[in-house]
């Protein structure tokens, strides 16, 4: 599992648009040691030996792991019971659906390891409210689960469906629509997150903030990066440092990591001099192979 900065497409630099996978069932966390990734526990214990080439985070008992070139699916016994077999495999969703690659195309898998949506687009994200974005010749509409257009592309770039919208880039600016493809929030931002708890991050200018659903500003803008909220709590970045935040904008954890991940399950991954750890919220190393 390397650093969890899965950036914005439009700002490679600032937004750091952390996976709000579904975390049903999730209690194991993803870790390297000699080289190979296995999970610990919410303790801290190891519960999947290091085994894996890469891992990524469980969501619904199930995590994509790396054998290899290819990528399968384990239990949270750490048992394949999807054969390694994808160029590329994302965490499930709550829909039960799961990215994949194979051959440079992108399709949705089952949790029986079993094809849903032919690989076939150029691009695609996670599923969220019964809808995914996909690229079909440039453009980013939405697909239901049966692989059926739902809302036909048209945008330049799109997110995943969370809490009932989803952001939307047309030409420089981003905004946010609803699950009719309609404009909820009018494209106004440099960046724009996913809504998580009720709020969504935004770069206005030089800084990151956070804004409802109505589009009112929740948080000012004053951060130089930000994540989406999970479990109340949200990563930011002061200059080059990370912390974390609280929904009033508070900070829980003050800034002093090189990188730093979402919070699931009551622990977040974070990087310091390239070693990785994990803390609970009251940063507290729950896990940390460096100081051992």
């Amino acid at each position: 599992m390397k650093p969890p900065l899965k950036y914005f497409a439009l700002d490679a630099i600032l937004l750091i648009t952390l996976m709000a996978c579904g975390t049903s069932g999730r209690s194991l966390h993803p870790m390297m040691s000699g080289g190979k990734y296995g999970y610990i526990n919410d303790s801290g214990k190891i519960a999947i030996q290091p085994q894996f080439d890469n891992a990524e985070d469980f969501s619904s008992n199930l995590a994509a792991v790396q054998v290899g070139q290819k990528w399968g699916y384990i239990d949270t016994k750490g048992k394949l019971v999807v054969a390694p077999q994808f160029d590329l495999a994302d965490p499930f969703s709550d829909d039960g659906l799961a990215v994949v690659g194979i051959a440079g195309k992108l399709g949705y898998v089952k949790k029986n390891g079993q094809l849903a949506v032919n690989p076939t687009y150029e691009g695609a994200g996670e599923f969220g409210d019964g809808y995914a974005p996909v690229a079909v010749k440039g453009r980013w509409g939405f697909i239901d689960k049966n692989g059926a257009i739902a809302i036909n592309p048209q945008f330049d770039e799109a997110s995943s469906f969370s809490e009932g919208f989803a952001a939307v880039r047309i030409g420089n600016l981003q905004g946010f629509i609803n699950k009719s493809g309609k404009l909820a929030i009018n494209p106004q931002y440099q960046v724009a997150g996913d809504f998580h708890d009720g709020r969504a991050a935004v770069k206005t200018g030089n800084k990151f903030g956070y804004i409802g659903k109505d589009g009112k500003v929740t948080i000012p803008p004053q951060f130089d990066g930000a994540g989406d909220f999970g479990e109340g709590l949200a990563v930011v970045a002061i200059g080059s440092r990370f912390g974390y935040i609280d929904k009033n904008g508070k900070f829980e954890i003050n800034p002093q990591f090189d990188h730093a991940g979402a919070f699931q399950g009551g622990l977040a991954p974070v990087w310091t001099n390239g070693h990785q750890s994990y803390v609970n919220k009251q940063g507290k190393a729950v896990w940390n192979p460096s100081a051992s």
